[in-house]
């Protein structure tokens, strides 16, 4: 049964060493992930399942002691998915960032696994993983990793899309009310088009929590680099 969940952004800026010198940029970012990541502790799981988007070669499960490297990004640093020796393949960037934010928090309250989902699974397909993840264990608690649009500016990686600040904000609304019907109801084709990675992995926490009575709060709602960064906690 799901018992807690957050949401937070993926980009690799949220880490500061790959942010350099404009990693204040993303201190509310930070610090909202923060506070949502000690909600999940505060739950006490069995086990904590860090759901990713996911490019093709990156997507399927990975063990706890996963490693993910942000050598890509021009930073050697390397982090490991929980407590033990490395296993698995590489982490896909979703979850190497996912991974730090839990070593940057200590994470010691339950064993970690990772989940890399492709940004085109459709919703049905995302339900039912959700709720074979929340059947796993008695006591289960989910860290979703994804952005929202990549469009709200012209200078975002997607450029100005009129769309992009109502897809947003029906993200937002849902993530803030913990409400699953409103996240399974956000329109795949359009987050494909806007680039939100962040839909199939609400998706999945969508169907994880049907059911479970949580209540959320949006902790963060700011689009500073043109792309929509959200932060909740469902608890």
């Amino acid at each position: 049964m799901l018992v807690a969940a957050a949401v937070c952004p993926c980009p690799p800026l949220l880490v500061p060493e790959v942010a350099g010198g404009a990693a204040h940029e993303m201190d509310g970012a930070r610090a909202a992930c923060y506070d949502a990541v000690a909600v999940l502790a505060a739950a006490r799981p069995d086990r904590l399942v860090v759901v990713g988007a996911a490019e093709p070669a990156g997507r399927g499960r990975y063990p706890q002691g996963a490693t993910g490297s942000f050598r890509p990004f021009g930073i050697d640093l390397e982090v490991r998915l929980g407590e033990g020796p490395p296993a698995g393949h590489p982490l896909p960037p979703s979850l190497a960032v996912g991974a730090w934010l839990l070593e940057r928090t200590r994470w010691s309250a339950a064993p970690v696994e990772g989940l890399g989902v492709g940004e085109p699974l459709p919703r049905e397909r995302c339900a039912r993983t959700g709720r074979e993840l929340a059947a796993s264990a008695e006591r289960v608690a989910l860290l979703a990793m994804g952005d929202g649009s990549a469009c709200r500016t012209i200078k975002a990686p997607g450029y100005f899309d009129e769309r992009a600040p109502a897809f947003d904000a029906d993200a937002a609304r849902a993530l803030g009310a913990a409400d699953p019907a409103g996240l399974l109801a956000l329109d795949e084709e359009l987050a494909y088009e806007l680039k939100a990675s962040g839909r199939a992995c609400w998706q999945v926490l969508a169907g994880a929590a049907e059911g479970a009575g949580l209540q959320g709060r949006l902790l963060y709602d700011q689009a500073p680099y043109g792309v929509g960064y959200l932060v909740a906690s469902w608890s």
